[in-house]
């Protein structure tokens, strides 16, 4: 009963967060999700779970004070709580700060990969997906008042060390984190040129990452070596994996290349070539730790002597969350509809 009550608060801050015009409420409701989510991180009673906990408040709790103090500021300076608002340049930027720090951006993103290896599979999912919900969607409402050299800065820091970030590492849910951080430099780029761009970007990746992370779940894989004896385990979810992984890495045709051939083009748009390029250029990396993922995951055969260790794993088709698995995978297959 209690994880129920926790679970409608952690839904019921983030809708009145998104649908709240003040940015007194809108931080109120921020700090009641940050408590909400920190029961389901600190669950498991792991040294390394508290450890995260921790990491998660005193980041969360931060970045409060940031918004709290950018939002009296611009009250003070204008007269009123209203998020759209926000003329003041020192207001604005320090607003921004505060809701990338939210969202694990450079160069406040060192708390993510950190926080996610201490999570369970699930509450990574909930921190890489339904917990960016709410601070986009402020910065959404503000994009029009955010310098444009900070966004794309932002952008393209994010995604260069969020690809170099990935390269190496062997913890799936470290390498997703780091694969978020380039996401959302992806989103934060085009913010203040094409606000649109960036809610498609960041709604394609919540779809795509779903599945993913409720696969690793479903078959108990957590690092890399897992991943070399889940073709054995079934086919299909491997299939299903390695199709996901190269949509979310964003290579065409599948669902995840649309939004960033939408930012691109803005970019061009915007006589903003070099930096378009330089874009693509870092997106390369991240393709390659996925392209490793993928090769691991389908056509590297796992050992078969007696001798090697195999992880148990429970049979997928009793588990009923499989249920969900084909309406969010077949949103990975849905671009080529989605171009006219």
């Amino acid at each position: 009963m209690s994880t129920a009550m926790i679970f409608v608060g952690l839904i019921l801050s983030t809708i009145l967060a998104t649908a709240s015009n003040s940015w007194l409420l809108a931080w109120l409701c921020l700090e009641l999700n940050t408590l909400s989510i920190l029961p389901f991180i600190s669950k498991t009673k792991h040294p390394r779970a508290i450890e995260a906990a921790t990491k998660y408040f005193l980041t969360q709790a931060t970045a409060s004070c940031l918004l709290l103090l950018a939002g009296t500021s611009n009250a003070w300076l204008t007269g009123t709580w209203d998020m759209t608002q926000m003329s003041n340049k020192l207001t604005s930027t320090t607003m921004l700060i505060a809701l990338t720090m939210k969202m694990g951006t450079v160069p406040t993103h060192f708390w993510l990969p950190e926080v996610l290896q201490g999570s369970t599979l699930l509450t990574a999912l909930l921190i890489s997906t339904w917990q960016k919900i709410a601070p986009m969607s402020l910065l959404f409402i503000m994009s029009n008042n955010i310098q444009p050299t900070f966004t794309l800065t932002l952008g393209l820091l994010s995604t260069t060390f969020g690809g170099w970030g990935g390269m190496n590492q062997t913890q799936l849910r470290k390498m997703m984190a780091y694969s978020s951080i380039a996401n959302m430099g992806w989103t934060v780029i085009t913010l203040t040129h094409e606000p649109k761009a960036s809610m498609i970007n960041i709604f394609t990746y919540i779809i795509l990452t779903t599945p993913t992370f409720l696969l690793m779940a479903l078959t108990s894989t957590k690092t890399l070596q897992n991943m070399t004896t889940m073709w054995s385990t079934s086919p299909l979810a491997t299939t299903t994996m390695a199709l996901l992984l190269l949509s979310t890495a964003g290579l065409p045709p599948l669902t995840g290349f649309l939004p960033k051939l939408i930012i691109m083009n803005e970019l061009v748009t915007q006589n903003l070539t070099p930096l378009a390029t330089m874009t693509m250029m870092t997106s390369l990396l991240t393709l390659s730790f996925y392209l490793r993922t993928t090769y691991l995951t389908t056509l590297l055969n796992p050992p078969s002597s007696a001798t090697s260790a195999t992880k148990w794993r429970q049979k997928m088709i009793k588990n009923k969350t499989m249920i969900l698995l084909p309406t969010a995978t077949t949103s990975t297959f849905m671009m080529p509809a989605l171009i006219p």
